[in-house]
C-alpha cells in the first residue's frame, strides 16, 4: 500500500494547488475522467461468470481503480498497477497480497480502452472476479466511454518518459522500451504462429485516441481450436465462444464473417500491450519494440523499467525535458523490484 500511496502522490504532485485557469493553461493537457457513470453486463472469458460492470468518474491523481463489490466485508479496491499483477496466463489479473479472493481478471481490454482514449482517472466497479469479455475486443468499452462522455479535470496530466533502453526476453520473444523520438507511445510488434491462418504478422502504431479507435479497438482476442480442451481443464476459457473470440483451426477462421482486419491477430496483440503497459499508472512516452509479446513479458518490462530509477522520469504530458518533476517514479520503482 505504501507504493500505491507514493504513486498517487507522484501523479498528484503537479496538480496540487493548480486551480487558477491561467496556470492550468500552461500545461499541454489536463487529466481526464468520465462525465457520467455507465455500465454493462457480460461473461468473463476465463471464469465463465456473469458479471456486471460500472465505470464511474474518478478524482484527479487517483488513476484507475478496480472495486469488487461482491466480496465479504464490503467493497475491496485494487489499483490498476503493474505491481498488483498476480497472474499472466492468457490474461492479466490484478490482486491484493494475502487476499487470494480479491482478484480482477482480464483487465487488459478495458485498460487498453481507457488508456487509448486518454482517460486518466476512473473507478471500475464489478460484482465478480473478471471484467466481461463482451465481443473479445476493446470496441464495446470505447462505445461505453463515448456514451458516458469525457471531462477535463483541473490538474495537469503527467507521463512517464523512458530515458534509456530496457529489454526483457523469453526464448524467442522480447519486449523493449526505448526513448521516444517525440512525446507519446509508439508500438512496433511482430507475431509468428504456426497456424496457417496467422503465420507472421507485423504492425506499428503511434497511439492516439483516433488511431486506437480506428486501428486497434475492434481487434478481437483469438485462440486455437486444438488448445480449447486443455485450457478449460486448466480453468481457463470457460466463457470463450465464437461470439467473443476469433477461433483458428489450421488455415481456417471458424467465426462466421471471418476477420475484421487481415492482420487482426497482431492488432489484438498490440491492443493487449496498450492495456498491459497502462498498468505503469501514467501514460508512457516510449518507443516499444516487441517480438512475440505476451502478458508476462508486458508486465516484466514494466517491472524492469521501475527497478532502475534512472531509466525514466515523470514529466507533464507534452512538456519538454526542462519540465521534469523528478527522476524515477518514487514508490513505483520500489514495488517493481519484485520478480515477474
Amino acid at each position: 500500500m505504501r507504493a500505491e500511496t507514493a504513486a498517487r502522490e507522484d501523479r498528484a504532485a503537479l496538480g496540487r494547488g493548480v486551480r487558477d485557469r491561467a496556470v492550468l493553461a500552461t500545461f499541454a493537457s489536463p487529466q481526464r475522467t468520465l462525465r457520467a457513470p455507465i455500465g454493462c453486463t457480460g461473461v468473463g472469458l476465463h471464469s465463465g461468470a456473469r458479471v456486471s460492470l460500472r465505470l464511474l468518474p474518478g478524482a484527479a491523481g487517483r488513476g484507475i481503480v478496480f472495486r469488487r463489490t461482491d466480496l465479504p466485508g464490503g467493497p475491496v479496491e485494487i489499483a490498476a498497477a503493474h505491481d498488483r499483477v498476480v497472474d499472466t496466463r492468457l490474461n492479466t489479473t490484478l490482486g491484493l497480497p494475502g487476499r487470494p479472493e480479491a482478484v480482477v481478471g482480464t483487465v487488459e481490454h478495458l485498460m487498453a480502452a481507457l488508456s487509448g482514449m486518454g482517460i486518466d482517472n476512473a473507478v471500475v466497479e464489478l460484482d465478480g472476479p473478471e471484467v466481461p469479455v463482451l465481443d473479445g475486443s476493446a470496441a464495446p468499452f470505447v462505445f461505453l466511454l463515448e456514451c458516458a462522455g469525457v471531462v477535463p479535470l483541473e490538474a495537469p496530466r503527467l507521463m512517464i518518459e523512458v530515458l534509456r533502453p530496457v529489454r526483457v526476453e523469453d526464448g524467442e520473444g522480447f519486449v523493449a522500451l526505448l526513448p521516444a523520438k517525440a512525446p507519446g507511445l509508439v508500438i512496433e510488434a511482430e507475431i509468428d504462429f504456426p497456424a496457417a491462418a496467422v503465420r507472421r504478422q507485423a504492425r506499428a502504431i503511434r497511439l492516439t485516441p483516433q488511431a486506437f479507435k480506428a486501428d486497434l479497438a475492434a481487434a478481437r482476442t483469438f485462440g486455437f481450436v486444438e488448445e480449447v480442451e486443455a485450457l478449460r481443464a486448466a480453468g481457463l476459457a470457460r466463457g470463450g465462444s465464437l461470439t467473443n473470440a476469433v477461433v483458428v483451426s489450421g488455415a481456417r477462421v471458424l467465426n462466421e464473417g471471418g476477420l475484421r482486419f487481415a492482420d487482426e491477430f497482431v492488432r489484438h496483440k498490440i491492443l493487449d500491450m496498450v492495456g498491459d503497459l497502462a498498468l505503469a499508472g501514467l501514460p508512457l512516452s516510449a518507443h516499444v519494440i516487441a517480438r512475440r509479446p505476451g502478458h508476462r513479458l508486458n508486465n516484466a518490462v514494466l517491472r524492469a523499467l521501475f527497478a532502475d530509477p534512472a531509466s525514466c522520469r515523470i514529466v507533464p504530458a507534452g512538456a519538454g525535458a526542462g519540465a521534469q518533476v523528478r527522476a524515477g517514479v518514487g514508490g513505483l520503482s520500489a514495488a517493481a523490484a519484485a520478480p515477474a
